[in-house]
Formats: structure tokens, sequence, C-alpha cells
């Protein structure tokens, strides 16, 4: 079973995000911010992490920028209600792997997963 890891500061749509994720067979855990993300990686590894960019201390371009210094090997795709052109090609720049707009389809959302799990690193 893959693991995924929600990194939001938005904890409704955490606690909907992983209840959908574990109905449809996903192991799904989440954290409400950058720093806890590396805590909870530290303990649990993870296949792929949903990447919010706005969050308050360590947002989601610090955290990308970090899994990238230190050589973390992890999909990444970010969800972000701030999405525009620049954050999108920013994010890439600093490896994550797709990008979606909240509100998000949960079903685009999970086709995204799928197609992302299934990429080689």
């Amino acid at each position: 079973m893959e693991s995924l890891l929600i990194v939001d500061d938005d904890i409704n749509l955490c606690k909907a995000l992983k209840e959908e994720l574990t109905e449809v067979g996903y192991d799904a855990e989440y954290v409400n911010n950058g720093d806890s993300a590396f805590d909870f990686l530290a303990k649990s590894p993870a296949d792929l992490i949903l990447l919010d960019l706005k969050m308050p201390g360590k947002n989601g371009f610090d955290v990308l920028r970090e899994l990238k210094e230190n050589k973390i090997q992890i999909k990444v795709i970010v969800l972000t209600a701030y999405a525009d052109v620049k954050s999108a090609i920013d994010s890439a720049k600093l490896g994550a792997t797709d990008f979606i707009s909240k509100p998000y389809d949960f079903d685009e959302l999970l086709i995204t997963i799928r197609k992302v799990l299934q990429r080689d690193t």
C-alpha cells in the first residue's frame, strides 16, 4: 500500500483528504506545517507528498528546497489555492512532480496521484 503525506495548514482539508484517500486504498497521514513534515518523514517514509505552498513558518517552497538540498527522493504534488504559472514553474524547478489547483476535483487528483506514483524517480 502506497503511503501519502498531506502537508497543509488547513486542518479540515487534511482530514477530508485523508479520509478520501484512505477509502480508495492509500495509507494517508497529514501534518499541518513544513517542519512537521520533516519530523514525520524521519519516522515514517512516504511515497508521495501532497504539499500546500502557502503555510505559516516553513512554506511549500521551503519544503521543496530542503528536500532537494538534502537529496530526499520523494515525489511531490503541489496542491495550492495560489496556482499561477510562476508558482508552477518555481515548484517544478525545486523538484515538484506535479501541480494541482485548489479547489481540486478528487477524481482528477486521484488520477494525478496514480500517474505520479507510477513514474520512475
